[in-house]
C-alpha cells in the first residue's frame, strides 16, 4: 500500500473517531437540555387526507398568536400524521398546509394550564384546481426524513430531468452507483431494489444496471430504508431502495408530459396521464427514448511469470445505441371508500446495438519492448422484452389503521443477445503478424418467470398499539442458454471448451411474519419476527451438474423510539438480514467481449448473513430537518468479487464467500431553507469496514476508513427561475485486493417556468468536468492491475415538462403496491 494512502488512512481514522465521539457528546448534551422542563404546554393533533382518510406525513403545522398573527412555533407531522407543539399559555390559531391540499386555519385556541391540549384530528382536502388557481403556501423539500426511512422526491431535483433511474439513484443520499450500474447503500453493495414495493423484471436478469431502461420522468420518489422491520423481505444487507412510480388519483383528467433532448444523443418523450370519475380511476404511463451512451476505459497490468515480467496496456471505447419503450396502465375500482381493487399491466422492450473497440499492447521486460498489438471489435444486437401483471386489493375497516392488503404479481421476462467478435494481431510495426484473424460468436438467451403472492394485515389495539401479520410466497424459474463458437479454416464453427451450456435456476421462497408495537407516553416500541424458507436449485444441463440448497432462517427486528421535547426523537433498531446469491451471482456464463478479462458467477456461492444495529436521531426545525445515525453491521460469508490472473495474463473475476466483515459508521443528513430563495440539503457518511478473507487467502484482508458526501444548493430568482448545483465526493477505499481511488463530480441545472406556469424548461449538465471515473488498483500474487473506467461521459439535457390540471409541486399520494 502506498505511503500517501497509508497516511490518509491514519489521518481519517482518528478524525472519524473524534467526530463520532463529539457527535455522541452533543447528542447526549442536547438530550439532557431538552429533557428539562421549559414550563410550556404541549399541543397535540393529527392531520389526515379527507378523501382517503389516511395520515398525511410531513405536513406543515404552524402556530400563530391570535392578537397579531405573529409566528410562534412550528412542526412537521410524523408518518402517522401526528404532531406536537410546545407553547406558553395564551390565545393562538394554527395553520395546516401540505402541497396539493387546501390550507386549513383552525379556530381560536385558548391555551391554559387547565385546558385540554389535544386539538383533535384535522382533514385536508386535495385541490383539483388548475395550476393558475393554486396558491402555493409552502414547498415540499427534496428530502423528507423519518427515523427509519428517507424519501427523495424526484420531481424537485432539477438534475434528474431527462435522465434514467440510474441517474436518479446516483443523486440519492447514502447511495452510490459504480461504472457498471451496480448500486450500494452506506458502502454495502447488498441492496434490495424494489419498484412500487415489489420485485421487478428490470432488476432481475441484468441486476441494478437494468434500471438504465427506466426513464426518470416516470418516477415519483425513492424511499431508502436502512434497517427494515420484519414486515419487509429479509433480502438486502445494506437495506431496501424502493422506487415509487407516478400515479394520480385526483378527480377528472390530469397528467404531465415530457420532451427530452440531449448530447450525447438522448431523445425521448413521456406521458403520465390519469382520469378519475366516481368509483373508477384510470392511469397510463408511457415513455419512449433513444440514447447513445459512449464509454471508455484503460487498463495497465503487470504479470510475473517464471522470474520474468510482462506488461499489457489496454484501451477500450464503447458505444451503446438503445431504443427503449415503457408502457404501464391500470385501473383502480372503488367498491366504496373502504374497498379498492387495482389491476395494472407493464410492458417494456428495449433494443440495442453495442459497438466496442479494444486494443491490447503486450510488452516483455519493460514498456520499451513492444511484442505485439491486438485489436478486438464487438458488434452486439440485444433485445429485452418483459411484462408484469399486478392485481392488488385493499380493505380498510372502521377503526383508523385497521386494514388488509393482498397482492398478486406475475413477471415474464426475456433477453436475447447476439454478439460477433473480430480479432487481429499485428507486429510492433503494425504489419501483419502471420497469426490468423479470429472470428467468434456468442449467443445468450435468458428467461425469467416469477409468481408472487403477498398478504398483509394490520390491526390496532388500545390507543397506540398495533399488531401486524402477513405472508409472502414467490416462485421464480430462470434459464440461461449460452454458446460461444469460433470460425475455423474451412468456414465452419466450433464451440469453445467450457463456454457452451444451459444454466437453470429454480427459486422458492416462502415467508411468514408478525409484528407487535405500542406506545407509552414518549416511548414507542416495535418487535417483529420473520420466518423464511428458501429452496434454490441450479443445474448445468449439458454437464448435469445439479446443486440444490435448502435452508430455513429466522429474522428478528426491534425498533425502540423515545420522543424528546422540541421535535427531537431517538431510535435504536436491530434487524437480521440476508443476501442470497442471485441468478447473476450463480450463473457460470462468462462475458466474452474482452478476451483477456472475463466476468462470471459462481455456482457454489453461499448466502451471507448480517446483524445490523442503528442508533438514530431526528430533529425537525422551522425551516428544515436533520437526522444523524450511528450504525454497525457484522456479516458472515461476505460476498466479494475476486480477480485471479493465469500465467497467460487472462483474468477471471467472480464472486466468492469471504469469512467476515465488520463495518461501522456515522451518517448525517439535513435539509434547510436558509432564505425563501436559497435551499440546501446534503448528507455525509463516515465509516470503517474490516474484511477478513483468510478462509480463501491470508492476503484477502482490508481495514479501510472512508467517507462520502453529497451537497445540493438551490437558488430561486424572480419566482420562476431556479438554479441548482450539486457536488459529490467519495473518498478512497481499501479493498481485500487493493484499493479504489476517490471520485469527485459536479452537476449544474437551471429551470424556468413558462406558459403561465403550466410548463417548465430545464437545462442540466451532468458531470461538468467529466470526472466521474472509477479508478481501481487490484493486486494478486502474480499480478498488479490498474483500471480507469468512465461508463458515461458528460451529459447535457434539455427537458420540457407540461402539466395539465396538475400542480407543479405535487403532494405525496399512495401508489398501488406501495410500502
Amino acid at each position: 500500500m502506498s505511503v500517501p494512502f497509508t497516511f490518509l488512512s491514519n489521518l481519517i481514522g482518528p478524525f472519524v473517531i473524534r467526530f463520532v465521539a463529539l457527535s455522541i457528546a452533543v447528542l447526549l448534551t442536547g438530550t439532557a437540555l431538552f429533557g428539562q422542563d421549559s414550563g410550556k404546554l404541549k399541543l397535540r393533533g393529527k392531520v389526515l387526507d379527507a378523501q382517503a382518510n389516511t395520515p398525511l406525513a410531513f405536513a406543515n403545522v404552524r402556530l400563530f398568536r391570535q392578537a397579531d398573527s405573529s409566528f410562534v412555533t412550528g412542526a412537521i407531522t410524523s408518518e402517522t400524521g401526528e404532531f406536537a407543539l410546545d407553547a406558553a399559555t395564551g390565545n393562538y390559531y394554527a395553520l395546516l398546509e401540505f402541497i396539493g391540499y387546501k390550507p386549513q386555519k383552525t379556530a381560536a385556541i385558548r391555551l391554559t394550564r387547565e385546558s385540554a391540549t389535544d386539538l383533535g384530528t384535522f382533514k385536508l382536502l386535495p385541490t383539483a384546481s388548475t395550476l393558475s388557481e393554486v396558491v402555493v403556501q409552502g414547498e415540499k423539500s427534496t428530502m423528507e426524513l423519518a427515523l427509519d426511512k428517507r424519501v427523495f422526491n424526484v420531481g424537485k431535483d432539477l438534475a434528474n430531468r431527462g435522465g434514467t433511474a440510474v441517474d436518479i439513484l446516483q443523486n440519492v443520499p447514502s447511495v452510490a452507483v459504480d461504472v457498471e450500474g451496480n448500486v450500494s447503500l452506506r458502502g454495502s453493495n447488498s441492496v434490495r431494489i424494489l419498484i412500487d414495493g415489489k420485485p421487478s423484471g428490470l432488476v432481475s436478469l441484468k441486476g441494478s444496471s437494468g434500471l438504465q431502461q427506466l426513464q426518470g420522468s416516470a418516477i415519483e420518489r425513492v424511499e431508502i430504508i436502512t434497517n427494515p422491520s420484519a414486515r419487509y423481505e429479509a433480502e438486502g444487507m445494506g437495506g431496501i431502495i424502493n422506487i415509487v412510480l407516478k400515479k394520480e388519483r385526483k378527480e377528472g383528467f390530469n397528467g404531465s408530459f415530457d420532451l427530452i433532448t440531449g448530447n450525447p444523443a438522448n431523445y425521448g418523450a413521456a406521458a403520465n396521464v390519469n382520469y378519475r370519475r366516481k368509483n373508477l380511476n384510470f392511469f397510463v404511463n408511457y415513455s419512449v427514448s433513444y440514447r447513445n451512451t459512449p464509454g471508455r476505459s484503460n487498463q495497465f497490468q503487470r504479470l510475473n511469470r517464471n522470474d520474468s515480467t510482462f506488461f499489457t496496456q489496454q484501451t477500450w471505447t464503447n458505444r451503446l445505441n438503445g431504443m427503449y419503450n415503457n408502457a404501464r396502465a391500470g385501473i383502480d375500482y372503488y367498491f366504496n371508500p373502504k374497498n379498492v381493487l387495482t389491476g395494472a399491466y407493464t410492458y417494456r422492450i428495449s433494443k440495442g446495438k453495442r459497438y466496442s473497440d479494444i486494443q491490447y499492447l503486450d510488452y516483455a521486460s519493460s514498456l520499451s519492448n513492444l511484442l505485439s498489438i491486438t485489436n478486438r471489435q464487438q458488434d452486439e444486437t440485444e433485445t429485452e422484452p418483459n411484462s408484469e401483471y399486478a392485481l392488488s386489493y385493499k380493505r380498510t375497516f372502521a377503526r383508523e389503521g385497521h386494514e388488509l392488503t393482498a397482492d398478486v404479481r406475475y413477471l415474464d421476462n426475456w433477453e436475447s443477445s447476439d454478439q460477433f467478435f473480430t480479432q487481429q494481431t499485428l507486429r510492433p510495426d503494425r504489419t501483419t503478424s502471420g497469426i490468423p484473424n479470429v472470428l467468434q460468436r456468442s449467443l445468450n438467451d435468458e428467461t425469467e418467470k416469477q409468481f408472487l403472492v403477498q398478504i398483509d394485515y394490520i390491526r390496532p389495539f388500545r390507543k397506540d398499539g398495533k399488531f401486524e401479520a402477513g405472508l409472502r410466497s414467490s416462485t421464480r424459474d430462470m434459464t440461461n442458454d449460452y454458446a460461444v463458437t469460433e470460425q475455423i479454416a474451412d468456414g465452419s464453427w466450433r464451440p469453445l471448451p467450457g463456454l457452451t451450456n444451459n444454466f437453470l435456476y429454480e427459486e422458492r421462497i416462502h415467508a411468514l411474519y408478525g409484528i407487535v408495537g405500542n406506545k407509552s407516553r414518549k416511548f414507542s416500541y416495535q418487535a417483529g419476527l420473520r420466518a423464511e424458507w428458501t429452496g434454490v436449485t441450479t443445474t448445468l444441463r449439458q454437464t448435469n451438474d445439479v446443486n440444490p440448497r435448502q435452508y430455513a432462517n429466522l429474522f428478528p427486528s426491534v425498533h425502540l423510539t423515545y420522543d424528546l421535547p422540541r421535535q427531537h426523537a431517538l431510535q435504536v433498531s436491530f434487524s437480521r438480514r440476508v443476501r442470497r446469491p442471485q441468478y447473476n451471482d450463480l450463473s457460470p456464463f462468462m462475458t466474452f467481449s474482452d478476451s483477456r478479462n472475463f466476468f462470471s458467477g459462481n455456482p457454489d456461492l453461499n448466502p451471507e448473513f448480517t446483524n445490523s444495529f442503528d442508533l438514530g436521531h431526528i430533529k425537525y426545525i422551522g425551516n428544515g430537518s436533520i437526522t444523524s445515525s450511528l450504525y454497525y453491521r457484522h456479516t458472515n460469508g461476505k460476498i466479494i468479487r475476486i480477480r485471479r490472473v493465469d500465467d497467460q495474463g487472462n483474468a477471471n473475476t467472480r464472486p466468492e464467500n469471504l469469512a467476515t466483515e465488520d463495518s461501522y459508521g456515522a451518517e448525517f443528513t439535513g435539509s434547510f431553507a436558509l432564505f425563501p430563495w436559497w435551499k440546501l440539503d446534503g448528507s455525509m457518511n463516515f465509516f470503517r469496514a474490516m474484511i477478513n478473507g483468510d478462509n480463501l487467502d491470508a492476503n484477502f484482508q482490508s481495514d479501510t476508513y472512508s467517507w462520502f458526501t453529497r451537497a445540493t444548493s438551490r437558488f430561486t430568482f424572480w419566482k420562476s427561475l431556479d438554479l441548482q448545483m450539486r457536488g459529490n465526493y467519495e473518498a478512497p477505499q481499501q479493498t481485500p485486493q487493493g484499493r479504489r481511488q476517490a471520485i469527485a463530480t459536479l452537476d449544474l441545472s437551471m429551470s424556468r417556468d413558462i406558459l403561465r406556469g403550466n410548463g417548465t424548461l430545464t437545462l442540466n449538465v451532468l458531470d461538468v468536468f467529466n470526472s466521474r471515473r472509477f479508478r481501481t488498483i487490484t493486486v494478486g500474487d502474480n499480478f498488479y492491475t490498474e483500471n480507469n473506467s468512465q461508463g458515461r461521459l458528460r451529459q447535457v439535457n434539455l427537458t420540457f415538462n407540461y402539466r395539465l390540471r396538475q400542480a407543479k409541486k405535487k403532494a405525496k399520494e399512495p401508489t398501488e403496491g406501495e410500502f
